[in-house]
């Protein structure tokens, strides 16, 4: 039998076998570890314990202390046990796939009654029983002909459809939970006893089109999340409720900033209050970039295919792309044109017009950017997810030797916004150089390292992520973490010297001779919708006085004192104060009441002893007590917490 090297995380390295198991190796080393092995990462691949290794590679064991490759496990096993659970309930019901996500997993099942609450009750009990009886996992590799005679036999159509979907040179690969039988890659646990049976949680049903397709059946999609143990579960569970009272839908209808509807899927209506929270956010970052060094563009949002076909996009983007047809001058052929989704070509064509040199460089150039994408309905979500958006985007023109001293600056400029909006918990990821890529291994080196030292420089840390860098270029991704403890991805920046190439953008060196920039991506907030989203779960509704799209109500307590509430918004408003009256023939508390859902951040109640002491009665939102304060003294206090962050 022929022997490979395998090689550990600590560098030593053990003659073995070919052909033999992650379980094998584990076994070899300690008893123990052999207990308590859940996979192996091999070659940098997840490995199941079954799995034979058939050359030299490198391993690493891992057990229920290793959180990600326990956590892929864990949802990956409940997956299948979930599926094994509804058809032991339900055996005409069909299966389809189940893949894990954040948190969790889901699973996809055609069944011809609806899924009701009861029933994601009678699966999870069905599921504990299955856990509990602590049945054998195993996986074997069948060929294609086997495999597809299986499914047939067993009236599994969408089975037989994926197995035609999987490419010739992947092993067709059969897993056991029990006597309850999948087609999955892998990998899982070795039993189903390896599940906690008290750190799972089916929570809700959803309808899903098979693979995305509108035209395909409609199937039940059941979500479940799981976790190591039951206090994070019951984390997350509280952490759910949290963000279901924050939820940006619900409490867009209270706060009355925005609808959607069917006419329009995926666009925004925005109403009054709700542009003027975009509005006011806008005109922040406007004041910023152009104090940063940018100059703002504006370019057409309907642009002919050439240029898409020119940067790429025509061909590798298409179908996420808004074509429109339009008969220029009746000449009875159509020219082809398509809403743009993205910025970038458009801002390389503004930079070509007119020869650059290398003293404009850098040239930092942004637009509020309108982009239409599509976005299959299913994903659409709130005004978090659309078809429809402006992104706060901006492109950098360089030199190589401008990347690093680039890179810090926007780091810098990138944390004095997030902590202006309140979010001061974020992180860096770089993303490296992918398998296929173009370029030289010199210029990967030394970009990543440019990258990597302006992070450093600007007093951060970072995450590396192997290998997910863009084809042409590696790149900074910025997430934040909200008050609730979910993370959002909102800012890039990626390095580009491929869109110039395609594009033939130049300058005129010091040299005399022309020359390619670089192209420098770069967005702080993403997409104005979304962040607007994202602030306002982060918030609660409770946005800062300055973004508050209702500042201030003046409330009457008795009709004698409408004048008065008059003047006190007069003044209000000469200071530049988003105030109104609220003279209603009502309670004052029930006026309290309708503002605070409103999320008002100020209330200021006026009766007959108000009017004589020309004072307000002060109620701030979230706080129970009140105070009285002298109008001058309000109108001065609110004025300056009312001003934007880099106006003060």
């Amino acid at each position: 039998m022929s022997q490979i090297t395998l090689t550990f995380p600590d560098g030593n390295t053990r003659e073995v076998p070919a052909g033999i198991t992650p379980a094998q190796v584990a076994s070899d080393i300690s008893t123990s570890l052999g207990k308590k092995a859940i996979s192996a990462t091999v070659n940098g691949a997840h490995y199941d314990l079954q799995w034979p290794i058939e050359g030299n590679a490198s391993i690493a064991i891992h057990t229920l202390q290793d959180d990600a490759q326990a956590l892929e496990l864990i949802r990956h096993d409940l997956a299948h046990i979930m599926a094994r659970a509804v058809q032991e309930i339900w055996p005409d019901v069909k299966v389809t796939i189940g893949p894990v996500r954040d948190y969790g997993w889901f699973y996809d099942f055609d069944r011809a009654e609806p899924f009701t609450p009861e029933d994601l009750g009678q699966i999870e009990a069905k599921m504990k029983e299955i856990i509990n009886a602590r049945d054998a996992v195993k996986t074997e590799v069948w060929d294609r002909a086997r495999a597809r005679k299986h499914y047939e036999d067993t009236g599994e159509p969408y089975k037989v459809e994926l197995l035609d979907r999987i490419p010739g040179d992947e092993p067709i690969r059969m897993y056991w939970h029990g006597d309850w039988q999948d087609l999955c890659r892998g990998p899982h646990l070795q039993s189903t006893g390896q599940v906690p049976a008290d750190a799972f949680k089916l929570t809700h049903v959803a309808g899903a089109y098979w693979l995305g397709d509108s035209s395909r059946p409609m199937l039940q999609r059941i979500y479940g999340v799981a976790f190591k143990n039951r206090d994070a579960l019951k984390a997350h569970m509280t952490m759910l409720e949290e963000a279901a009272k924050r939820d940006h839908r619900k409490l867009g209808r209270e706060m009355n900033l925005f609808h959607m509807q069917e006419e329009a899927p995926g666009q925004v209506f925005w109403h009054p209050n709700g542009w003027t929270i975009y509005t006011t956010l806008q005109d922040y970052m406007r004041r910023k970039q152009r104090k940063g060094g940018y100059v703002e563009v504006n370019t057409p949002q309907v642009v002919n295919r050439k240029l898409w076909e020119a940067s790429g996009h025509w061909e590798n983007y298409q179908e996420n792309m808004f074509i429109v047809e339009v008969d220029e001058d009746h000449a009875r052929e159509k020219t082809i044109n398509a809403l743009k989704p993205m910025n970038c070509p458009c801002h390389v064509q503004v930079f070509n017009h007119g020869m650059k040199s290398y003293r404009d460089l850098p040239l930092r150039m942004a637009e509020f950017g309108s982009c239409n994408r599509y976005e299959p309905s299913g994903a659409l979500h709130g005004i978090m997810r659309v078809r429809g958006f402006t992104q706060d985007d901006g492109h950098i023109f360089a030199t190589d030797d401008q990347i690093e001293s680039e890179c810090a600056r926007f780091i810098a400029f990138l944390a004095e916004i997030y902590d202006d909006l309140g979010f001061h918990d974020w992180t860096i990821k770089l993303s490296t150089r992918p398998e296929k890529r173009v370029g030289s291994e010199e210029s990967w080196d030394r970009v990543e390292a440019a990258l990597g030292n302006a992070c450093k420089a600007a007093g951060y840390d970072y995450e590396l992520l192997e290998g997910e860098g863009a084809f042409y270029g590696p790149k900074l991704e910025f997430t934040l973490t909200d008050a609730i403890g979910r993370e959002w991805q909102c800012g890039t920046f990626q390095v580009d010297p491929n869109l110039p190439e395609r594009l033939d953008a130049e300058y005129v060196g010091a040299d005399g001779e022309k020359h390619r920039p670089v192209m420098l991506h770069r967005a702080v907030l993403g997409s104005f919708e979304r962040f607007i989203g994202i602030l306002i779960e982060n918030s609660e509704g409770k946005l800062p006085l300055w973004l508050a799209p209702r500042q201030v109500v003046v409330a009457s307590i008795v009709s004698d004192a409408d004048a008065y509430c008059l003047e006190v918004v007069d003044a209000l408003k000469a200071a530049g104060i988003r105030a109104e009256a609220d003279l209603r023939n009502e309670k004052i508390n029930y006026k309290i009441r309708e503002h605070s859902v409103g999320k008002v951040p100020y209330i200021l109640a006026c009766g007959m002893k108000e009017v004589e002491e020309r004072t307000v009665s002060v109620r701030k939102l979230g706080e129970k007590q009140t105070f009285g304060a002298g109008l001058d003294e309000i109108v001065t206090r609110l004025r300056g917490e009312a001003a934007a962050p880099d106006q003060r």
